[in-house]
């Protein structure tokens, strides 16, 4: 009989319920936010909390606890380092819930399980966001591409004359490199 014995099965048994809660309160604790379902994050909430008041208190005992339940040292030690010192002075209320609507695919209610430390959070996005990469520009093959352009484009006399004395100095280096070089 289940007298007494408050909280969702989510269709799991034991074991992978408590692997399922320990996972995203580790989550949590490491990026801030989480987005799950509203029921995932009912049930989690409470353990994550938990999880906070064992940081807050700081002693051994107490991250001996946090790591038998979280099972990673990493994320114990962000807790007790970075996390748990942001909530000293909050008696509770760790966390909050905030729904986001149905998931596409099967049309479940989504919420985000986020710290009330709204700096705490943007820091972590941040820190996980990449930063754009740029592409870099082919490096063209100078004396190929001034050879080929100077055999398709004969220049007018006009602009020629107006062409700086380095210019013309890397044009006649480029037409000594093209005489040295073997053709096919």
């Amino acid at each position: 009989m289940r007298h007494q014995r408050a909280g969702k099965k989510l269709g799991r048994d034991s074991a992978h319920r408590r692997a399922l809660y320990a996972n995203l309160a580790g989550a949590l604790i490491e990026h801030g936010r989480i987005r799950t379902t509203v029921t995932k994050a009912k049930a989690v909430k409470p353990i994550a909390e938990q999880m906070i008041t064992l940081g807050r208190r700081g002693d051994l005992h107490a991250r001996r606890q946090a790591t038998a339940f979280l099972r990673s040292r990493d994320v114990v030690h962000k807790l007790f380092s970075e996390v748990a010192p942001l909530f000293k002075e909050r008696p509770g209320g760790y966390t909050r819930i905030v729904k986001i609507g149905p998931r596409p695919g099967d049309a479940a209610e989504m919420a985000y399980l986020e710290l009330v430390d709204e700096a705490y959070v943007a820091k972590e996005r941040e820190a996980r966001t990449p930063e754009p990469v740029v592409a870099p520009e082919p490096v063209p093959d100078t004396a190929d591409e001034a050879t080929e352009t100077a055999a398709e484009e004969p220049e007018p006399e006009a602009e020629a004359e107006d062409v700086s004395d380095t210019e013309g100095a890397s044009d006649a280096a480029d037409e000594e490199s093209a005489e040295d070089s073997p053709s096919a």
